[in-house]
């Protein structure tokens, strides 16, 4: 008979990494729930997974490219915009969920242990399925395009191998900074209201809708400090050849993330201890 002993955790850096592994069927089963439950009651169902995107790469192209002119670097339109939403959406959900994870789950955390790190790492994780779909989707749209443009219009570049690391980054990004926001949002509840609006605004200071060149010169610095800026122009520069590859942007990226993921996790650990006394 297996025996597990739950001792209170009281240091900083105690986190309970090892439960992960010990969990990993809790980890699986809560990835399938997700998936399995968040469009059950609806028409279309997982078609939403392909509507939402080409709604709203329509929609950027009336406003931003018609009305507001804004260049996307000799990029097809529907292209370029696609591969924005792509990376996006996978962030700013993956991101939304993580920064919910203490009031969405507090009905189970109250009743019994496990480590709670599993349920943002799940979301993130069943998230990849809904971008697998939509980059399906892309590659259909720019297969049209490889067809009907002159050749050499469109190229793939080998620094497109870097695209499952890019989504490694977004992915620990967004639940680096979810648990922070989950674990302060315990006791103070109006900064959910201001994730929600402050995502979407987040949004315009990286270039998902426009790339780094078209950026006012004044302000290019500024949006060149945001963590999310160099993978979004290395996927553009890998499959559209517009942007640009910044390894020194990448590795800023990367050690940006670290620092969050490290914060974030000693925060989350600490938070999960009494927070069922705020929540």
């Amino acid at each position: 008979m297996h025996e597990h002993i739950i001792t209170p955790r009281h240091r900083l850096l105690d986190i309970d990494l090892k439960g992960l592994w010990r969990y990993r069927d809790l980890y699986v089963m809560y990835i399938k729930r997700d998936i399995a439950t968040k469009y059950k009651q609806t028409i279309l169902g997982p078609l939403w997974y392909v509507v939402q995107p080409l709604l709203t790469t329509i929609m950027y192209m009336f406003v931003f490219g018609r009305l507001a002119g804004i260049s996307t670097d000799g990029a097809p339109q529907p292209l370029f915009y696609f591969a924005g939403i792509l990376l996006w959406n996978y962030f700013s959900e993956t991101f939304n969920l993580c920064s919910d994870v203490f009031t969405a789950n507090a009905h189970v955390f109250g009743k019994v242990y496990f480590p709670r790190l599993v349920v943002p790492l799940s979301s993130a994780t069943s998230n990849l399925l809904k971008m697998f779909i939509q980059l399906c989707l892309f590659i259909c749209i720019y297969i049209y395009y490889i067809i009907t443009l002159p050749a050499g219009t469109l190229s793939i570049n080998w620094s497109i191998l870097l695209f499952p690391f890019l989504v490694l980054l977004l992915a620990f990004h967004a639940i680096g900074w979810g648990l922070i926001f989950t674990s302060l949002s315990t006791k103070y509840r109006d900064l959910k209201i201001l994730v929600q609006f402050g995502i979407q605004l987040f949004m315009y200071a990286t270039p998902v809708v426009y790339p780094l060149s078209a950026a006012p010169e004044k302000y290019h610095d500024i949006i060149a400090l945001n963590p999310l800026t160099p993978i979004f122009e290395a996927f553009k520069y890998s499959a559209l050849s517009c942007g640009s590859l910044d390894w020194t942007g990448l590795l800023y990226s990367a050690i940006f993330m670290l620092i969050v993921l490290f914060i974030s996790v000693v925060v989350f650990s600490k938070t999960e201890r009494d927070f069922m006394d705020t929540v």
